[in-house]
């Protein structure tokens, strides 16, 4: 399992990176991603604290770390520049949180993301046929996720990639040591949200072919 959408203290999160990583691992998984809620306001004091735990866990051999961002909020406008300084400072991973139905997101959020080419659209919510054609065409994945609330669009997501050949993974969005659910949970939550198995099988892989190509 990996997991590519994950929070630590360094934001709202209720682990620092270290136990973050030994949770994680102790669930099953072989990757995470620490990506915390920034926009300019701290990306650039967050970042670098986070890559310098990220090799230091990487290094252990146990799990593979990877530093990120989750883009919150942010001014639609500001998505492209701050997901580029992201990526300059370090950034292996660069998500944007996505339109989802439970939060007052920006309007243009998903449109903006999307452009960018950003690695990841978490929780897109009810996102546009135009944007799903677009993130299949700028190899832009959607996030099919666990977390409650979020996770109440998973079906409309699933159906749109589904239909215009979108890329999906399946993230946890994860706050807590109980948000890392293991792959018996997620694939029964993928399954809800309408996939197949073979579908299945392809989201995970996706998530593993991103990790391979951040790795570089």
């Amino acid at each position: 399992m990996i997991d590519l959408h994950t929070h630590s203290i360094f934001s709202d999160g209720d682990l620092i990176p270290t136990e973050l990583a030994q949770r994680a691992y102790s669930a099953g998984y072989k990757a995470v991603a620490i990506t915390d809620h920034t926009d300019y306001s701290n990306f650039d004091f967050i970042l670098p604290r986070i890559i310098k735990v990220c090799l230091k866990i990487s290094e252990k051999g146990k799990i593979l770390a990877l530093p990120g961002v989750e883009l919150t909020h942010v001014d639609p406008s500001d998505i492209s520049s701050l997901a580029k300084d992201a990526r300059k400072l370090g950034a292996k991973i660069v998500v944007v949180h996505g339109e989802t139905l439970v939060e007052p997101v920006p309007l243009g959020t998903n449109m903006a993301a999307i452009n960018a080419a950003v690695d990841i659209l978490a929780h897109p919510g009810l996102i546009t046929e135009e944007e799903v054609k677009l993130a299949a065409e700028k190899g832009v994945c959607l996030e099919i996720t666990t977390r409650r609330g979020h996770a109440f669009s998973n079906g409309h997501v699933a159906k749109m990639a589904g239909k215009f050949k979108a890329q999906l993974v399946l993230n946890n969005d994860a706050h807590t040591p109980a948000d890392f659910v293991g792959r018996k949970m997620a694939t029964s939550v993928a399954r809800g949200a309408g996939l197949t198995d073979e579908e299945i099988g392809a989201m995970f892989e996706n998530s593993q072919k991103l990790v391979k190509r951040v790795c570089v």
